[in-house]
């Protein structure tokens, strides 16, 4: 009677009372008790942490639909929980890459920028060292046996 009571084709509680011989108070207390009721079929719901749900979609994994109708049994699920936990399982695993390859990324144009300044500086240290070399080739060494102008 309450099924009838509720739901999307619920009737008023005085129409049922007068198809069924029960009273219209009777039937109104009761539906206002069945809103007060915990619901028999709903048992508390197990709450799955992340490294039981990636333990069964892993052991799902390749299963064929009688191993996997087992699996589902004896683990107390839905295949539609089994499916969002896998796709939750893809995502992050995809968000994961993709932050890897962006601090790749970054690390790797961090290195290629200190390289670049590595080699100017090389490149620029190189032609100091050709600058002295013919600085030296032209006034000579300074170690020579040639005496200073200002002795002379």
């Amino acid at each position: 009677m309450l099924r009838r009571l509720i739901g999307p084709d619920a009737v008023s509680a005085n129409t049922l009372a007068e198809e069924v011989g029960v009273g219209q108070t009777v039937l109104s207390r009761w539906l206002r008790e069945s809103r007060t009721v915990e619901p028999m079929t709903s048992s508390k719901k197990k709450q799955w942490t992340g490294a039981e749900k990636l333990r069964v979609v892993i052991d799902a994994r390749g299963l064929s639909e009688t191993d996997l109708g087992a699996l589902l049994r004896r683990e107390g699920l839905h295949e539609t929980d089994l499916t969002a936990w896998q796709a939750a399982a893809e995502a992050a695993l995809i968000a994961l890459l993709l932050r890897r390859r962006h601090r790749d990324q970054r690390r790797i144009h961090e290195l290629e920028r200190e390289v670049r300044r590595k080699d100017a500086a090389l490149a620029e240290t190189a032609a100091l060292l050709v600058l002295k070399k013919k600085v030296q080739e032209i006034w000579g060494d300074e170690d020579d046996a040639t005496t200073p102008r200002r002795e002379q």
